[in-house]
């Protein structure tokens, strides 16, 4: 509903299909890159397992915080 009750128009739902998608991938992007610089070590040199480990769920952990972090900024910051 808009501000007058009425439907929301086709231009406003093509928008907010945008942003959603703008949010999504741009939240990927950013997620792999810091899972990258993360586990990159883990990946191209031999550490000892425990280490390679610790890396990756810290890049994990990592990356998703900051994916749900940039997903919700951009859709907040839409409306």
């Amino acid at each position: 509903m808009n501000a007058y009750g009425g439907r929301r128009g086709q231009a406003r739902r093509d928008a907010m299909t945008v942003e959603i998608g703008y949010a999504v991938l741009s939240a990927a992007f950013a997620a792999a890159v810091v899972y990258g610089a993360v586990a990159g070590p883990a990946l191209l040199f031999a550490l000892p397992a425990p280490m390679e480990h610790a890396l990756s769920w810290t890049a994990s952990a990592l990356a998703s915080v900051l994916f749900l972090a940039r997903v919700v900024s951009v859709l907040v910051r839409f409306q």
